[in-house]
């Protein structure tokens, strides 16, 4: 019983070692900059342009429903180590867009359109704020 004993403690303190030492299992693939241009703002624009063209058929809504999940982990992306600029109003902001990106999932599982377009204001002002703070001479003209 004492050898038992001895080996989970010495496999426990084995792992927890490793696990301190570990490094970070997340690799940023892109750029900021390709992350807005291939990701966000195609996903963004599936929202705020739904009316246009609203899903009729499954495979549409299908489309439109993985469209608002990358819209929402795409927030989850920003808060990366390496990604963040800040951890106050950078979180608050990636933040936001995940909440708004996952109200816009719930809504394209019930297949509501009316609920994705009341999103509308709520990702705008993801985007607004995210970009005043962190974008150099956002909304500016020459």
């Amino acid at each position: 019983m004492k050898i038992l004993g001895a080996v989970l403690v010495t496999g426990a303190a084995f792992l927890v070692g490793a696990a301190a030492q570990s490094p970070a299992p997340f690799q940023r693939v892109g750029s900021m900059s390709q992350l807005m241009v291939d990701i966000i703002y195609p996903t963004s624009d599936a929202v705020f342009y739904i009316d246009r063209q609203p899903p009729k058929t499954e495979k549409e809504w299908n489309d439109f429903r993985g469209q608002a999940l990358m819209l929402a982990e795409s927030g989850n992306l920003l808060m990366m180590e390496g990604r963040a600029r800040d951890q106050d109003q950078w979180m608050k902001d990636a933040k936001m867009l995940v909440d708004v990106g996952a109200a816009a999932f719930q809504a394209a599982q019930a297949k509501n359109v009316d609920a994705i377009l009341a999103l509308n204001d709520q990702l705008n002002a993801a985007c607004v704020t995210c970009h005043q703070q962190y974008r150099p001479n956002y909304g500016k003209r020459k």
